[in-house]
């Protein structure tokens, strides 16, 4: 899930120049301190890796891996306790407590996710963002964005296969796919195991994002070494404006947080570009969020989105253990057109071929598991099937 990318206006020189000057690790300035000290493998700034191990010692870790836990003592009332200040939550606030990394989230507000750290691999800030790299003792390697958890070596899996084939598997033989965000490489990955796919364009606007996971997690970013790939380092709306109409099968957004209703790439006008851009009957596939947090944010997208593309409107949802809830949501969308019904593949994909650059079979997706994603529990299905939109700024619910 990767938040914030394909969202400025850069082009390819100016990315290349801000990585060229952004991409280091934050022991880089102890290297320079400690030239005889073990430090971790370093990105150099001409793009070469200096393969210094990193020590067992892991150095201190950033704020947001020394996390606060609190425990609350409770004051029991008597009932001739009136006053406002005898009936207060009186806490206590431990230190922090160093080697655990916490999602402490305002998009999941009243919550943390804690994951140990067992060793800091990297932490650095592009022109656009801030990341950092850790292992983790449960999930393996672990890629944080702007605080955020993106992703961990052991459920991508899961995310990134049913963001690509829910929509790919849904309309007969795609040849050209476009996919606005998604840096890491997954999708990319995904995609390529489609024969049917001749043409894979991606747009991604930090170019330092991509040299990160190419480094620290090249199972994942190995979707780039498709021949079919092509990466265009620039904003993703942009990009949408010089498409001609009815170019793709199949859109993929994978930039930005859909509950921010004030996000750039969240507006009508992108989505509308969206549709252009894609055939008739061509489809969209967009991350969207909790149906535990974000059931109201939800009714919203799917009344916009059935503004905007006038074919079909689905919701489907997937299992992620170490995302808010465990578990993450995909609308997905078609234009006018040749009817789409998401919820049956009809461009099945074999779980135990190995095509394009993929290096294993599929680890979570097949046919069942794809019809079983739209299966929804009874307050999130009326949310899809009742979602309407009142005076075109308002969502109410058809009773």
């Amino acid at each position: 899930m990767e938040m914030s990318c394909g969202i400025n206006n850069v082009s390819a020189a100016a990315a290349a120049a801000v990585f060229s000057s952004k991409l280091d690790l934050h022991v880089k300035g102890k290297e320079e301190e400690d030239d005889d000290d073990d430090g971790g493998g370093v990105i150099k700034s001409n793009g070469t890796t200096q393969n210094k191990p990193i020590v067992d010692s892991a150095p201190p870790l950033p704020a947001a891996c020394q996390t606060t836990t609190t425990s609350a003592n409770f004051k029991q009332q008597s009932p001739e306790d009136d006053d406002d200040d005898q009936h207060h939550l009186t806490t206590d606030i431990h230190p922090k407590i160093p080697g655990w990394f916490s999602e402490d989230c305002p998009i999941w507000p009243g919550q943390a996710h804690f994951l140990k750290v067992e060793k800091m691999l990297f932490e650095g800030k592009s022109e656009y963002q801030s990341m950092m790299v850790f292992q983790s003792s449960a999930y393996g390697k672990v890629f944080v964005l702007d605080g955020a958890l993106q992703l961990t070596e052991k459920d991508e899996s899961a995310y990134q296969e049913m963001i690509t084939h829910l929509p790919l598997c849904s309309i007969p033989n795609p040849h050209k796919v476009l996919l606005i965000g998604g840096g890491d490489g997954g999708i990319l990955r995904e995609i390529s195991r489609h024969s049917s796919v001749r043409q894979i364009d991606i747009c991604e606007i930090d170019v330092m994002l991509i040299d990160v996971y190419k480094e620290f997690f090249p199972d994942i970013a190995v979707g780039y070494e498709d021949s079919r790939v092509k990466l265009h380092v620039m904003d993703g709306t942009a990009f949408l404006m010089n498409v001609p109409g009815g170019t793709y099968d199949a859109i993929i957004v994978d930039a930005f947080d859909p509950i921010r209703t004030d996000h750039e790439l969240h507006q009508t006008d992108f989505f509308g570009l969206v549709a252009k851009a894609l055939r008739p009957g061509g489809v969209l596939c967009i991350q969207a969020e909790s149906i535990w947090f974000h059931s109201l944010n939800i009714e919203q997208l799917v009344a916009q989105y059935r503004q905007v593309f006038k074919g079909s409107v689905d919701y489907a949802w997937t299992i992620v253990p170490t995302y808010p809830s465990g578990v993450i949501g995909f609308l997905l969308c078609s234009t006018e057109g040749p009817y789409v019904e998401f919820k049956y593949p009809i461009n099945p994909i074999n779980p135990n071929d190995i095509y394009g650059v993929a290096k294993a079979p599929l680890k979570f997706y097949n046919s069942e598991v794809h019809s079983a994603a739209f299966c929804l529990p009874s307050f999130a299905k009326k949310l899809v099937m009742d979602s309407k939109v009142v005076n075109n700024d308002r969502v109410g619910r058809s009773m």
